[in-house]
């Protein structure tokens, strides 16, 4: 096929400014992807000023939809977390997992305190209406330690202390051996919370026939139940308001008695040593 000059030019011309969108189109996302805006019209802005573009708010919208963008929020992430040794610890868990015999149980412990103030949370609410929900300033609270076995979720370990101390722990580390004969050795994995590294505790871990093995700094993504902390508040304390600290402390205990054992095996995709691998954050 023959082309005349024009033609020819004319074709140049189309294709280089496609490759100057297509060029434009990643330098955008790029700095979408280090800088989170938090309204549109900032990006609008920012594309009339680096680009020379004009775009409608609406039109913006259906850009970032088309290219993979949708509005919700950051994952805040521990700022003194140590990548290097989140991975150790993932690598030394999946060895203690791996070489654990049948007498044998791996248990993750933390300490949870749910407050009495209602907890405000999203649901699907009719547009255009507003849902009114009593709240309390009521700061009393339960001071939970819990004890997840990822083979029998169900069956999770739970009991209110007045306060979390040392003392408390080691009760704790008795209350498990109701469940666990004393031959059948433990590995507890638990935060390094100064109580958790007491002498006293220590000692009774030695006496109860339990390994302690401690997170690494700011990881609480390496701890399942604090994956259940959430389901916990999900099913028993979000959008509810409770007049009593009775009421709140009922909700709680129906929750492990009845609802946690009904619902285990819904939650295995859930609570999981499936672990979210943090990354450092951007500094936008």
């Amino acid at each position: 096929m023959l082309f005349n000059n024009h033609s020819i030019f004319g074709q140049f011309g189309f294709l280089s400014e496609l490759r100057n969108k297509a060029t434009q189109t990643m330098q955008l996302i790029e700095h979408l992807t280090e800088k989170t805006y938090s309204h549109t019209h900032q990006i609008v802005a920012y594309v009339k000023e680096t680009f020379g573009l004009d775009y409608t708010v609406s039109g913006m919208n259906k850009w970032l939809h088309h290219n993979g963008f949708s509005y919700k929020q950051p994952k805040g992430v521990p700022h003194k977390f140590d990548e290097a040794k989140q991975q150790a610890f993932i690598e030394a868990y999946e060895a203690l997992k791996a070489s654990c015999g049948e007498d044998e149980s791996i248990v993750f412990i933390d300490a949870v305190h749910p407050t009495l103030s209602t907890k405000i949370s999203h649901g699907w609410i009719r547009t255009g209406q507003d849902k009114v929900i009593e709240t309390t300033g009521n700061r009393s609270r339960l001071n939970i330690i819990g004890a997840l076995n990822l083979s029998d979720i169900g069956a999770t370990i739970v009991h209110d202390y007045e306060n979390i101390n040392s003392e408390t722990i080691v009760r704790f580390f008795c209350k498990l051996r109701e469940s666990y004969p004393l031959t059948h050795k433990l590995h507890i994995i638990l935060d390094g919370a100064g109580y958790h590294r007491s002498d006293l505790v220590k000692d009774a871990a030695f006496v109860l026939n339990i390994e302690l093995h401690y997170l690494p700094p700011y990881s609480p993504n390496l701890n399942p139940i604090e994956r259940l902390w959430k389901v916990m508040n999900e099913k028993s304390r979000n959008n509810v308001y409770f007049k009593r600290k009775r009421d709140f402390k009922e909700a709680i205990d129906q929750f492990f008695a009845v609802t946690l054992p009904e619902s285990a095996g819904s939650l295995a995709s859930r609570i999981n040593d499936n672990f979210q691998i943090l990354k450092p954050a951007s500094s936008s």
